[in-house]
């Protein structure tokens, strides 16, 4: 089944799924550990995923360029789903 999305969610969640893998390419990920990892692993997951959503929403628009802002939009989504990941797994 084919969904004609209204607001190009299809293309959207790709992008998405796109910005995510260059993270892991990037200096992000430098050694096997991700800091994201480390945190999660001493029970900071939720503070920190949570804090960088608030920290990004709240300079969107603020800070840089309209490609800035929304590279921003970009890292709340991924941040908001690496929190799903915790929520699901009660971490």
């Amino acid at each position: 089944m084919t969904i004609d999305y209204k607001f190009n969610e299809g293309g959207y969640i790709s992008e998405l799924q796109e910005y995510i893998d260059s993270t892991y390419n990037s200096h992000y990920s430098t050694s096997k550990i991700q800091s994201t990892e480390v945190i999660i692993d001493r029970g900071h997951g939720t503070g920190f995923c949570m804090g960088n959503v608030d920290k990004y929403s709240n300079r969107y628009g603020n800070k840089g360029t309209r490609d800035d802002a929304r590279k921003d939009l970009m890292k709340i989504l991924h941040y908001a789903l690496i929190q799903l990941y915790i929520h699901d797994n009660e971490l």
